[in-house]
């Protein structure tokens, strides 16, 4: 899940993860998961603030499948930079 809010200028990215994940261990993979994907996107992202909530299924999908669903979660909130 993603909240963005747009903001000229200012970048701020959050992770988090509920209990309902499991133990801190799993919590703090789905964190890390969730920012290396980041990372990978983050240069053609707009400016805004960013929130990523980690979800059950998320330990269920390979890698492919996961970074697809992120692609596509970013693509619906419209948080890429327009080329021109």
């Amino acid at each position: 899940m993603l909240f963005f809010l747009p903001q000229n200028g200012i970048r701020k990215i959050g992770f988090t993860a509920t209990k309902k994940l499991g133990n801190a261990v799993k919590r703090n993979r789905a964190k890390r998961r969730l920012r290396a994907l980041f990372r990978e996107h983050s240069n053609t992202l707009q400016d805004g603030t960013y929130v990523f909530v980690a979800k059950i299924g998320l330990f269920d999908s390979s890698y492919e499948a996961f970074s697809n669903d992120f692609k596509k979660i970013l693509i619906k909130a419209k948080t890429f930079k327009e080329t021109i």
